[in-house]
């Protein structure tokens, strides 16, 4: 609150503009100009009175501070839920959001859907320990449901394998 005071007294005492104020006091000319809105706003003017306390200034400037100032027009998904069923074997966001939409018709169109979601998606821990012994088990990748194999080297005769998931004791 010293600074929002040094703000004050230098825009209102000497009518420094708010460049000049923000080299005095250490901070970025925005932060000076979105000071005195809020002062403004609050209805405070200069000098501010004896019974101005630091903690009076500080809620009459930041009162609606931290508080949400929108809210979504749309039906919002259970994030949660759609994350679960995309682990799931042939899920799609397309299929969740054909879902989604079928349940909320004036809901969230596919592209603002995809970007709320990886928006969540993005928060969620991305980190797994993982310890093993060497040798004693064997990581595969997803190919999909069946790869091409090739047989013959010299026939060039090919044939669709299914890969399965082994456990480590066979």
């Amino acid at each position: 609150m010293r600074r929002v005071r040094e703000i004050l007294r230098d825009r209102f005492e000497e009518g420094l503009g708010h460049k000049s104020i923000a080299l005095r006091v250490g901070a970025a000319p925005s932060m000076v100009r979105e000071t005195l809105r809020r002062v403004e706003i609050a209805g405070l003017s200069w000098p501010l009175g004896d019974d101005v306390s630091d903690a009076v200034l500080e809620a009459a400037l930041y009162k609606s501070s931290g508080t949400k100032t929108g809210h979504r027009r749309s039906a919002e998904p259970v994030w949660a839920h759609f994350h679960r069923e995309l682990k799931r074997k042939h899920v799609t966001l397309q299929i969740l959001w054909d879902e989604y939409i079928g349940l909320h018709p004036d809901g969230y169109r596919y592209s603002r859907y995809c970007d709320l979601y990886r928006g969540w998606a993005l928060k969620l821990p991305v980190t797994m320990r993982q310890d093993h012994v060497a040798g004693e088990k064997l990581f595969v990748d997803y190919a999909g449901d069946t790869v091409t194999v090739v047989i013959d080297r010299l026939t060039g005769k090919t044939r669709q394998a299914h890969l399965r998931r082994e456990s480590p004791q066979g």
